[in-house]
């Protein structure tokens, strides 16, 4: 590591180390984002204090919000517990990046797996049933996952209609949803299952399943993909 590079961390250390103490908590982290580049450049301030980094900018709202270790909260990332929402709680390792949106009301609750990283500008919204997120998994830029629904029905303001939900939703370890995934109520992504860029998905997907559509259907399976590459080497 160059020598410059290493003196820039060792200062966003120094301060890092001192981000949670009261009263100087707030100063102390914006002196350690002199040292680092901005964005997810910050990412790497999480690990210099075990109760992680939180940007100024960020904003967190509730009674019941927990947040693990060495945990990353992007600009302008709003974890907002509604009067009637739920627990946020956001485990260990977890990166959750720029403009992200999490907010529980009418009873839905929000958990979010050790090492999960949430790219910029994703919304997760519980109402009425929980979401879960698994450890691991990787959510891309723009995804959205709803919890609910509006109900519909005629002769009625559809703002003046109860919501309604098919069940919670269910993003298993290490699945990964890529750009722009929808995700509706009632839903489980199984295991490394891969949903692809701009998907909605409104039924199951199985373990390391690769599911693409609106709605998303599964087209292969992973472990298609081994053998794959298994039987071209066994070919060349």
């Amino acid at each position: 590591m160059p020598v410059f590079r290493k003196f820039m961390l060792d200062c966003a250390h120094f301060f890092m180390l001192w981000a949670w103490v009261w009263p100087i908590g707030r100063v102390a982290t914006w002196c350690a984002t002199w040292f680092v580049p901005p964005d997810r450049g910050r990412s790497c301030l999480a690990w210099f204090n075990p109760r992680g980094y939180v940007s100024l900018e960020a904003t967190i709202h509730g009674a019941d919000v927990r947040l693990g270790n060495n945990v990353f909260v992007g600009d302008r990332v709003v974890l907002f517990q509604d009067r009637d929402g739920g627990r946020i709680e956001v485990g260990n390792g977890v990166h959750l990046f720029g403009d992200t949106h999490i907010q529980t009301a009418q009873g839905g609750a929000i958990c979010i797996g050790a090492n999960t990283h949430v790219q910029p500008r994703c919304q997760f919204t519980a109402c009425l049933e929980p979401i879960e997120v698994g450890s691991g998994a990787h959510i891309a830029s723009g995804c959205a996952l709803y919890s609910y629904d509006h109900g519909i029905l005629p002769n009625m303001l559809i703002g003046k209609q109860p919501l309604q939900s098919k069940g919670r939703i269910l993003i298993d370890d290490d699945a990964w949803l890529g750009f722009g995934v929808i995700v509706l109520s009632g839903v489980r992504i199984g295991k490394g299952a891969v949903v692809g860029a701009g998907s909605v998905v409104t039924r199951d997907i199985p373990d390391g399943a690769i599911a693409v559509g609106s709605p998303a259907r599964v087209i292969k399976m992973r472990s298609e993909l081994q053998e794959s590459v298994s039987v071209g080497k066994l070919h060349s």
